[in-house]
């Protein structure tokens, strides 16, 4: 695997995507949690490239589950910066915060997947919310993220700037 690439300077990169509201609150939540302390850009999936990445220092990517995976657009972003990225990010951090109807998993394991190739480290638990959504109409309506949940993901970005600023990760 080689040595880590060294970490950049420019903090920790959110990576969102959302069809009905919940991913895009979780990724603001967590964002407003990072610039607590340092350094962070919230781009959306389908405006974040290779120049992003290579410029944060770690990564928290934020998504709905669909149909057991990531959403298109997210799965769009890795597609076209995959291998613009390999060989120069191995060892910086990241998580996930996944929005689900009702498991989450399957959006997750295929993010895992991606970054491993890319060699990146998870350095927190993975986050699903599960918002019950398991009804047609349900699914496609706009969501509400429980406060709870909300204060979860703010934790999340936050702890994350920070292992980045003290240089825990």
């Amino acid at each position: 695997m080689g040595n880590p690439a060294p970490a950049a300077t420019g903090g920790l990169l959110i990576v969102w995507h959302s069809r009905t509201g919940a991913a895009r609150a979780m990724a603001a939540a967590a964002f407003a949690g990072a610039l607590e302390e340092g350094p962070a850009r919230l781009v959306a999936a389908g405006h974040a490239g290779p120049e992003d990445i290579l410029s944060a220092g770690g990564y928290l990517f934020v998504c709905p589950e669909n149909l057991g995976s990531m959403t298109g657009e997210m799965k769009t972003f890795f597609d076209l910066s995959y291998y613009s990225v390999i060989g120069r990010i191995e060892g910086r951090p990241y998580a996930t915060a996944i929005a689900a109807g009702s498991a989450g998993q399957g959006a997750e394991a295929q993010i895992d997947r991606i970054v491993t190739g890319w060699r990146l480290r998870r350095v927190a638990p993975s986050l699903i919310v599960n918002l019950h959504a398991d009804t047609a109409e349900s699914i496609l309506a706009a969501k509400t993220v429980h406060p709870d949940e909300i204060a979860t993901c703010h934790d999340l970005g936050r702890s994350l700037a920070a292992g980045l600023q003290l240089g825990i990760f």
